[in-house]
């Protein structure tokens, strides 16, 4: 334990890889936080502010939001992407957009335009309740808000409402259907529409959302539809409507090569357009920035191998190269990365309400004179100690096992004699495993006994809320202890959540450079709390999660830093998560009824004389007070 280093944990939890410069470990051992990326001096203790946390009487499990992160985010693809236009004397500016489908939370929004004004930074809609809430915050005349998705009548009113208001509104046509609706439309409310085509693209991206691009994407216009429209949009005289040509390849791209050559082609296009006589102003290249959530720079479906710098520079040179070999001018760019907005911002913070280890089970396997062959033979295993080679060891045990199973369905062995084997069989691995050395460790069978010896961390949170992507779709996401991080980790263990679902647990974990099925942490230890943040949770996390079990949104703390601040931070806001009363009236229950029908039943007990009066008050208070509390485990 002593030569346990901070440099080891790094190694070991890839805190820097994947923490972009906001987050590292401590010499103290606790994790830490750099939110602002002006004030690189400024940092935040993770253990202090779960200490303030828990001073102000607010329970785990919670979102905690770093929201100066949001704002750095926000500044540094403004920032670099103005900084490249101007050394690649690019002709055109950026104009960037958030897409609020990543994360729709009103603090999330109300944050990002905040820190975007100075660069005029809007917003993307995909539907029309998202339109109904960017009609109300993006209120700045200078920036763009693009209209993805499909469309109805109320959603192109709502659109050509915002023209009115002297929004930069850009309609993206998807069907050609969408225009014909439109363009009635646009001549009764007396509007001119700011109108985009969304390219079906022909290069395919890979990973989880390849189905974003290619000929059976889902959106978008194909080379044949998008002339389609422009010879309509002529006939109507509406052709000087045509702003922006838009194009989407995927989330979360990993590999540099598919942008390059997904910018390749939509510059070429919209080259060819302009010189059909299409007056388009942006080129908007979609989302796709990705995140390193295992932090290997890699091109597997969770890194990426690429920065944000190199990113930007792709799409500056390769629009401008395609532009200036065309002759045409070069368009304002506009991109919709949200998950590079918002991902780091928000982390998950639970505490571990207790451990699940096959060999911790205490049972008397004391030797009985009537006792099966099978018990014994199990025992003298059980007391062989080092007289047999590991795996010949581990054979036997693995077939008196077996055989110990087969009996017992036969009614051949007692409960009780199974318990011992059952007792037996697992402190046999763990001894073996204990005493494996580098030339037995290779050996398959037992390199199998570290994940069957693996514990179980049962923690008070619910995958299904609150880390979707890891239960849908296999995401990776960063698993750390927020403290001890100074001390050697000797429990291998996976999460578990506390919903009574047998895929309630996180199924993949980063250990140095590799995905494994189970992770390091620390012994627990008795009356201490022992927290764990899942990180990176700020994109798609916080919006997509299900009321699994019936168990609701977390409390949501907002941290800020400032260096005048004990601990360079304060906490701005508590928003308290869903009550159990909250979460079942989502679900159409009547909860006033069902807290009367409760009260009857009590009362009719105490009428009878099963209950005190006094407790018949004490246990309708305590079930109303369950209905108003949290949906999670309370700990002490």
């Amino acid at each position: 334990m002593s030569d346990w280093n901070i440099d080891q944990a790094e190694e070991l939890y890839g805190v820097n890889r994947w923490g972009a410069g906001y987050f590292s470990i401590g010499e103290n051992g606790n994790i830490q936080i750099c939110p602002n990326h002006r004030l690189p001096d400024v940092t935040i203790d993770m253990k202090e502010v779960v200490d303030e946390i828990i001073s102000e009487g607010i329970q785990f499990p919670a979102v905690i939001r770093f929201h100066d992160i949001l704002r750095s985010q926000v500044e540094i693809i403004n920032e670099t992407f103005g900084k490249l236009i101007d050394e690649a004397n690019y002709q055109g500016k950026y104009c960037g957009v958030f897409p609020i489908k990543v994360n729709q939370m009103r603090e999330v929004v109300e944050e990002i335009m905040d820190a975007g004004e100075p660069y005029n930074y809007g917003l993307e809609a995909g539907s029309k309740p998202e339109l109904v809430a960017v009609m109300a915050y993006n209120d700045n005349p200078d920036a763009l808000t693009i209209l993805n998705g499909y469309k109805d009548k109320d959603y192109l009113t709502l659109a050509l409402l915002g023209r009115q208001l002297k929004r930069k509104m850009i309609i993206v046509i998807e069907k050609f259907s969408e225009l014909e609706m439109l363009i009635p439309l646009a001549k009764q409310m007396g509007v001119e529409p700011m109108i985009g085509l969304r390219s079906k693209m022909m290069v395919k991206s890979s990973g989880k959302w390849a189905g974003s691009s290619g000929d059976r994407a889902k959106f978008g216009l194909s080379i044949a539809e998008i002339l389609n429209v422009i010879e309509r949009l002529r006939e109507e005289d509406m052709l000087h409507c045509a702003k922006l040509l838009h194009f989407h390849i995927g989330s979360q791209l990993s590999d540099i090569r598919k942008i390059k050559e997904a910018v390749n082609e939509g510059a070429r296009l919209y080259a060819k357009l302009v010189q059909e006589g299409v007056p388009l102003e942006y080129l908007d290249i979609g989302g796709g920035l990705g995140i390193d959530y295992d932090g290997t720079s890699t091109t597997s479906d969770s890194s990426r191998n690429y920065s944000t710098e190199e990113y930007i520079a792709d799409v500056v040179w390769g629009v401008k190269q395609i532009c200036d070999l065309e002759e045409v001018p070069h368009p304002n760019l506009v991109s919709e990365s949200g998950r590079a907005m918002t991902a780091h911002h928000s982390c998950v913070v639970t505490n571990i309400v207790g451990e699940m280890k096959p060999a911790g089970t205490q049972y008397d396997i004391s030797a009985s004179s009537d006792e099966h062959i099978l018990v014994k033979n199990m025992r003298e295993l059980h007391n062989s100690g080092d007289q047999f080679h590991p795996q010949e060891r581990y054979n036997d045990a693995a077939g008196y096992k077996q055989n110990a199973y087969e009996a017992f369905k036969l009614g051949i062995l007692s409960l009780n004699e199974m318990a011992k084997l059952d007792t037996m069989y697992w402190q046999i691995l763990a001894d073996i495993h204990h005493a494996l050395d580098k030339d037995t460790y290779v050996i398959q069978e037992l390199e199998e006994l570290e994940d069957m010896l693996a514990s179980q961390y049962l923690c008070n949170f619910s995958v299904f809320q609150s880390a979707a992507d890891t239960w849908a779709i296999g995401q990776v996401l960063p698993v750390v202890p927020i403290s001890r991080l100074n001390e050697q980790p000797e429990v291998r263990c996976s999460i578990v959540d506390i919903t009574c679902d047998s895929d309630g647990k996180l199924s993949k974990y980063i250990e140095g450079t590799e995905i494994s099925d189970h992770i390091p942490m620390h012994n627990l230890r008795k009356g201490e709390n022992y927290h764990v943040g899942l990180f990176l949770t700020g994109a798609y996390q916080d919006v997509m999660g299900d009321m699994h079990n019936l168990f609701g949104r977390l409390t949501e703390v907002h941290v800020y830093c400032h260096d005048d601040e004990p601990g360079d931070f304060y906490i701005e806001e508590v928003v308290p998560g869903t009550s159990a009363e909250k979460v079942l009236q989502t679900m159409q229950y009547n909860t006033e009824y069902m807290a009367k029908t409760v009260k009857k039943q009590i009362d009719r007990q105490v009428r009878k004389g099963s209950l005190a009066p006094r407790e018949g008050v004490r246990w309708t208070n305590f079930y109303e007070q369950c209905l108003a509390g949290s949906t999670y485990l309370s700990v002490e």
